[in-house]
């Protein structure tokens, strides 16, 4: 690999009782109290015709579908429950493709604006034949594997086929399952980058802001992880001083987030060259064959289509997991910049291959994972996100954190008693990109019972309840994604 100071070339590298509820443990504690309507840019609109191909007209339905379609893929993946199969776009204006392996899922597919593919596997299937291989050391043949709905297999690229299958096979998964592709790409890390301004690393090294973000009350930016470990730190484009790497991940991983000082403010934008200074509104992720634009500082602003989610890259240095695959061209010192899909942030830059004169294949670490995992607020246009709808006001506030799946108990792993009949109200701030539900429950003299719920396929939910006096307590439950959380809460 290339590495020279401020340059870094790509490199492809449960008890009951009677008397009152039982309740469960919790380590949880106290503390004191989707996309804007409207024309997109025309920078975006003319890059998207460029690179893709397309007219003018087939861009602004293209943009249109797919960010109906990412508002609907949430909850329509939540309503097929275990017979879902995976979402992509087809077509120059992207048409909504659901995948299903129940034929009685069809008419609630097109109910919700989709079209219909009845396979034989489910995701959670091919997750299962991915964990797999993520388990089983890949030889340098293997450039990477990620599920792919429409293939419905999980696809490997490799430059060695029998490599790739002898690979497969000592995985011990259903080979029926997976398809290897031939690959030339040999992915690799991409440094000096720029995704919206340039900052230098007391290491010698120029990369970019991916997203600003905050933690707390702390305001810093989102990057790539392989820019620098926790403690380095950084100064600005004006060689101003900046801040400080407080979170860094790679490999396994490749996301960073820098805390900057008092000097530097955020406007929650993105610099699209050609297009022009792009506003960031929100984070709802891009379905496979979405659009997708990239900048950076070398070939500036450049946009493609996703291809796969969760890809797994055997780099050089190291395993990174849970990227995003995408026809997006990129070149040396393009690495760390931002990937956007119309207003929603989607991640950093990590690596790839080829380049903007003949094509190639990037890759982009989602910036939902360093959201969540950091507990950090996306800024977007204007401000960070406002709190959800009837947040203000409540009288306590609960903090946790849960992985995929798991549970927690509030007030503090308890329960409370209302000793007057009264209204009951909660609102759960979940982390970005997860899917969190909250249920108030009360115990009904043997056991505990719902009697209120919010449990959109959003990370932030809502409770008011009228009821009577009694023992009530509240379940938050992570239905999908890991993070912190914050629960406010008032009683009669």
């Amino acid at each position: 690999m290339l590495r020279t100071p401020a340059l870094i070339a790509i490199a492809i590298g449960a008890l009951v009782v009677t008397a009152t509820p039982a309740v469960s443990a919790s380590s949880s504690t106290v503390s004191s109290a989707g996309s804007s309507a409207g024309k997109p840019p025309s920078g975006v609109v003319d890059a998207l015709e460029r690179d893709l191909g397309i007219t003018e007209a087939q861009v602004i339905n293209r943009l249109a579908n797919e960010a109906r379609g990412n508002s609907a893929a949430p909850a329509l993946r939540k309503k097929l429950g275990d017979r879902f199969a995976g979402i992509w776009y087809e077509g120059a204006e992207s048409t909504f493709v659901v995948a299903s392996v129940d034929p009685a899922d069809a008419a609630e597919i097109r109910r919700a604006g989709g079209v219909a593919r009845i396979v034989p596997r489910t995701l959670a299937q091919l997750s299962a034949v991915k964990d797999s291989l993520d388990r089983t050391a890949p030889p340098a043949a293997v450039h990477s594997w990620a599920i792919s709905p429409q293939d419905n297999s999980v696809v490997v690229a490799a430059n060695d086929t029998a490599a790739a299958q002898s690979w497969i096979t000592a995985s011990g998964v259903d080979a029926a399952a997976v398809k290897v592709e031939p690959s030339a790409e040999r992915p690799r890390l991409f440094y000096d980058i720029r995704g919206g301004d340039a900052y230098y690393t007391s290491e010698g090294y120029r990369c970019s802001v991916g997203f600003a973000a905050r933690r707390g009350t702390q305001l810093g930016f989102t990057t790539a992880g392989h820019c620098g470990a926790t403690g380095v730190t950084t100064t600005g484009y004006n060689r101003v001083a900046q801040g400080t790497v407080q979170i860094s991940s790679f490999p396994g991983n490749d996301y960073a987030w820098v805390a900057t000082n008092s000097q530097w403010t955020a406007p929650g934008v993105v610099n699209g060259y050609s297009a022009g200074i792009l506003p960031v509104r929100g984070a709802t992720v891009t379905q496979p064959q979405g659009s997708v634009c990239r900048s950076g500082s070398t070939t500036q602003w450049r946009c493609g289509t996703v291809t796969a989610l969760n890809a797994t890259v055997n780099y050089p240095e190291g395993t990174v997991t849970g990227l995003t695959r995408t026809t997006v061209c990129a070149e040396g010192g393009d690495s760390g910049g931002s990937f956007i899909s119309g207003d929603q942030a989607q991640g950093m830059t990590s690596g790839g291959s080829g380049n903007c004169t003949v094509g190639g294949t990037t890759y982009f670490q989602p910036v939902g994972e360093i959201l969540s995992v950091g507990g950090l607020t996306l800024v977007t246009a204007g401000g960070t996100d406002p709190p959800p709808t009837g947040c203000q006001g409540l009288e306590e506030t609960y903090s946790g954190s849960l992985t995929s799946n798991a549970s927690a108990y509030q007030p503090n792993g308890s329960y409370y008693q209302a000793t007057v009949s009264g209204t009951h109200s909660a609102c759960l701030d979940g982390p970005n990109g997860a899917d969190f539900d909250v249920y108030l429950q009360k115990w009904n003299g043997s056991s505990w019972s719902v009697v209120a719920r919010g449990d959109s396929p959003n990370p932030d939910e809502t409770i008011s309840y009228n009821g009577t006096a009694g023992y009530y307590r509240y379940r938050v439950h992570a239905y999908s994604g890991s993070g912190s959380y914050t629960l406010g809460l008032s009683r009669p």
